[in-house]
């Protein structure tokens, strides 16, 4: 038996052998955005950790970001985008409040909810991560120009809406792309 993974070409020539009516060309693209994703995911984990970073404060940190200045969420808001618990984004928070990444403060408007931010120290872990990704991902589409790229970006949006509107509640996190 060989002890290596079949290259894509390999793959669809035996599912091909094994199932007939496969169209080669969609087992193409699926199976290369599934190969090319685990990958992607191995390397960014990678970067995240030389940071001390792992990728569940990451997500938060995104949040926090994208929230925009002042830089604060509810947990509920943060943990509904993520598709959390209450209770594991309580854990999740309460680690970061010990790295010094965010902060948790009671909110002036509602003394019985609080506000989670960013801290300096967890902006810039993120700019840094940031930094790093840019660099890998540079590099990752290097052999495409920007018209390309222009275009396999709008391409894998296409197929990412359509598998968000036949699936919406299998992501936990539907506003990427607005």
């Amino acid at each position: 038996m060989p002890d290596r993974q079949p290259t894509l070409d390999e793959q669809i020539a035996i599912y091909q052998r094994e199932y007939r009516d496969l169209d080669p060309q969609v087992e193409k693209v699926v199976n290369a955005l599934s190969r090319l994703d685990r990958r992607m995911n191995v390397a960014y984990g990678r970067h995240l950790a030389t940071l001390n970073l792992g990728g569940a404060e990451w997500e938060v940190l995104k949040e926090l970001v994208m929230a925009g200045e002042p830089y604060q969420l509810w947990p509920g808001t943060i943990a509904r985008r993520l598709g959390l618990t209450p209770a594991a984004m309580t854990h999740r928070i309460d680690r970061m409040l010990g790295q010094g990444l965010v902060t948790r403060e009671q909110d002036p408007d509602n003394r019985v909810r609080v506000i989670i931010g960013i801290t300096d120290a967890g902006r810039e872990k993120w700019l840094e991560v940031m930094r790093r990704a840019s660099v890998f991902e540079e590099d990752l589409l290097q052999d495409l120009n920007a018209e390309e790229r222009g275009h396999l970006g709008e391409l894998l949006t296409r197929l990412l809406r359509r598998v968000e509107d036949a699936q919406p509640d299998a992501g936990g996190r539907l506003t990427d792309l607005e």
